[in-house]
């Protein structure tokens, strides 16, 4: 059984944050959703106090190094979350980016026909948020149970401890004999 890491509480609360906020995230095809720039932008406001949070999180522990345990499983933890968290946050630049210019266009009185497709490209950013804010609480919780290398030793030493004691393996088999023989290759 993997011993977790030290740093594994910081990581799964990060995860929760993420899930949080991925669960407060407008759903497109829901009419009870709200979907304005307001909410959207909101959401990544957050979206981006979480990616600060963990840039802070990678440089504390890296700069701190008298902390006790490897801090090298969380560092890895917190950096490995922040490519889909940043995917989560073009996803919803992209939608901010477009409520925008349709509320201008709203303002203006524009019918051009283009809300249709705003609508499609809005709901399939959306979609990608959605599974981009999964990944990254999922690739924290993957590193919470991650041992750290120094917990992987002492796992490693207690296998071994335990495969040395009487009984418990048939002996090894000798030696077989190695060929005095070798083919030299042309330089």
């Amino acid at each position: 059984m993997p011993l977790p890491s030290p740093d594994a509480p910081t990581l799964r609360a990060t995860a929760a944050d993420f899930d949080t906020l991925r669960d407060n995230l407008p759903v497109f095809s829901d009419p009870l959703s709200t979907l304005d720039s307001h909410t959207i932008a909101d959401q990544l406001s957050e979206l981006s106090v979480l990616i600060n949070y963990m840039a802070d999180e990678i440089l504390f522990r890296t700069v701190d190094r008298k902390r006790s345990g490897d801090p090298a499983p969380a560092i890895a933890g917190f950096a490995a979350a922040v490519r889909p968290a940043c995917e989560a946050a073009t996803a919803l630049a992209s939608v901010a980016h477009r409520l925008s210019n349709l509320e201008q266009a709203g303002q203006q009185h524009d019918e051009s026909g283009a809300p249709g497709y705003d609508r499609l490209v809005m709901g399939n950013a959306l979609a990608k948020a959605d599974k981009a804010l999964r990944a990254t609480a999922d690739s924290l919780r993957h590193a919470a149970v991650t041992p750290s290398p120094e917990a992987a030793r002492t796992q490693a030493a207690r296998h071994r401890s335990a495969a040395g004691a009487p009984g418990s393996f048939p002996p090894p088999a000798a030696p077989q004999a190695v060929s005095t023989t070798r083919t030299a290759r042309g330089r």
